[in-house]
């Protein structure tokens, strides 16, 4: 065998994991084989990013020394640096709707990118995903496109001997997979969990479509109040059973993408798929909907409709014996509240390090991966219980609205973890600031320094199972969900996301103020510090940016 022939990584698939996990490993001498059935550029969903994307972008590329990677973490720098043809973000959107009825105006949601973070971008993913695979690529990777994997061998002292499907051999000291459903580690080992544990049922059907217009001007937005226009987010139509995505690319007036991607996600227990072809079912929903439909008068798909099954998927096992499973090849609940790129981030910045110092010193062993099974696990059964709950909670707005709640807290404290940790890196160079979050209980969660967040997923999640089993009114389910937030200790008073009224967030000078008041004199020891520190950083970085 030929010393060419021998990596000490071979990765399976080249999309966003894969070309970033590529990259951060071959820009730190570790030598890469980069496999994919397919080719660039291709279509992918998973388009919209939400601020703890972004951070944790930027802290890869500044931990692993991939500079080209920081453009990644800005609206800005991707349109500067890496392509025009993608949208900005600056909320997250929710407008609830009953069938048959008119939209209640005060059945909406709303969290604004606050807008010292006004970094969120709506992905066009081909072009990511080509810019993140061809980095990878200059920094030494191999790349193997048009190359399936047939099979796989490990031996746990001396690594894994890949097979494709035209005979081909390669071998690797260890193996990541991140190829996705079909998985040939996953089916190569019988990883696959059946039934799957998650409680979640959804399927989806999706496309790109052109002549979609902003949902501001449609009817029925005129009599809302949410502060920042519906376009100029991630939009989620909301009813009892399911969900609508409307992620715009051309929201900006540099863009030049006229593209926007469409979703329709149900729950496939009180919408079964049937023989009715992917568009045929769409307008029927529509016909349901008619102040959703609306957006679509003019509205045309560019590429043919993605129509799923069940979209939920788990594996008992992540890591093993010279092997780990990420990303898609691992799980997968639901594209609500845009957390699959958030999981692929979290996997790269824990897998990169550990296989940085494997190709060094030649310890390979399940230890040293150990908690990779923690945090996969753990980010797969977060992401479960807040897209069950929400499911659950799309049967009454009362209780949506509660839940609501839930995850606006994750997506904001779960920034300011992130960003507390990447501010003392970048005074200190330490490492060991991210190393001691995996200290922590609750791995996966966004907060886990905090018991009391960790239980209120958890207690919620109980609450909408008795929902669902009959047990509980909604109402009632909902109120307690409040409660909980209004006396929780994690929670900054000056949010008032306890109370009922408090449909849309936007943070204001005011509420920043006392809630730095609140960090100093009143917040508990584990996050106190940690949102001053946050603060700071944020404060640098928009310094920075302004010069």
């Amino acid at each position: 065998m030929k010393s060419s022939d021998q990596y000490d990584v071979a990765i399976l698939g080249s999309g966003m994991a894969g070309g970033m996990l590529g990259a951060v490993l071959a820009r730190n001498g570790v030598k890469v084989l980069l496999l994919d059935a397919g080719t660039h550029p291709r279509f992918a969903v998973g388009e919209s990013t939400i601020p703890y994307t972004s951070g944790m972008t930027r802290l890869i590329a500044d931990r692993y020394q991939v500079p080209e990677m920081r453009a990644l973490s800005s609206f800005k720098g991707i349109r500067e640096n890496v392509s025009r043809n993608c949208g900005q973000k600056q909320n997250f959107g929710f407008v609830y709707h009953r069938e048959g009825q008119p939209q209640n105006p005060h059945e909406i949601n709303q969290l604004v990118v606050p807008s010292v973070l006004r970094t969120e971008t709506h992905l066009f993913r081909q072009d990511i995903d080509a810019y993140l695979f061809h980095l990878a690529v200059k920094y030494g990777a191999h790349p193997r496109l048009n190359t399936r994997i047939a099979d796989i061998d490990i031996d746990p002292t001396t690594g894994a001997v890949l097979r494709t499907d035209g005979g081909k051999e390669f071998r690797a000291s260890y193996v990541v997979d991140g190829s996705g459903f079909r998985s040939p580690l996953a089916e190569k080992f019988s990883l696959r969990e059946t039934p799957t544990r998650a409680r979640t049922h959804s399927r989806c059907l999706f496309t790109h479509m052109v002549g979609v217009e902003a949902f501001d001007k449609a009817p029925a937005a005129a009599r809302h109040d949410q502060p920042n226009p519906w376009h100029h987010g991630t939009l989620h139509h909301v009813f009892d059973g399911g969900w609508l995505w409307v992620i715009p690319f051309d929201n900006n007036p540099e863009s030049l993408n006229p593209l926007c991607s469409v979703g329709l996600t149900l729950d496939p227990r009180r919408f079964p798929k049937d023989d009715r072809s992917p568009q045929q079912e769409f307008d029927d929903f529509l016909a349901q909907y008619p102040e959703i439909a609306h957006q679509f008068r003019e509205a045309r798909t560019v590429r043919p409709w993605v129509s799923t099954g069940r979209l939920q998927y788990s594996a008992k096992q992540v890591v093993g014996e010279r092997f780990c499973l990420t990303s898609h090849a691992a799980g997968f609940i639901d594209a609500l509240y845009s957390r699959g790129l958030t999981n692929t981030m979290e996997l790269v910045n824990a897998l990169g390090w550990r296989i940085i110092q494997a190709a060094k010193d030649g310890d390979w062993s399940m230890k040293r991966f150990g908690y990779l099974e923690d945090l996969q696990q753990g980010l797969f059964d977060f992401h479960d219980d807040v897209v069950f709950s929400s499911f659950v909670g799309f049967r009454d707005y009362e209780l949506w609205n509660a839940v609501n709640r839930t995850w606006m807290l994750g997506t904001m404290l779960g920034n300011v973890m992130l960003e507390d940790a990447y501010y003392r890196f970048e005074r200190t160079g330490n490492e060991g600031v991210f190393r001691e979050l995996e200290e922590h209980g609750a791995p996966g969660s966004p907060l886990p320094v905090s018991p009391g967040f960790n239980r209120m997923g958890h207690f919620t999640r109980e609450l909408c199972e008795a929902v669902e089993a009959g047990t509980e009114k909604s109402g009632d389910a909902a109120r307690k969900i409040l409660a909980y937030v209004r006396d929780a200790d994690f929670v900054p008073p000056a949010f008032r996301l306890g109370e009922r009224d408090t449909r849309c967030f936007a943070m204001s000078p005011t509420k920043m103020a006392r809630n730095a008041k609140w960090c100093r004199t009143d917040a508990p020891p584990e996050l106190g510090p940690r949102m001053i520190n946050a603060s700071k950083g944020l404060v640098r970085m928009r310094l920075r940016a302004g010069r």
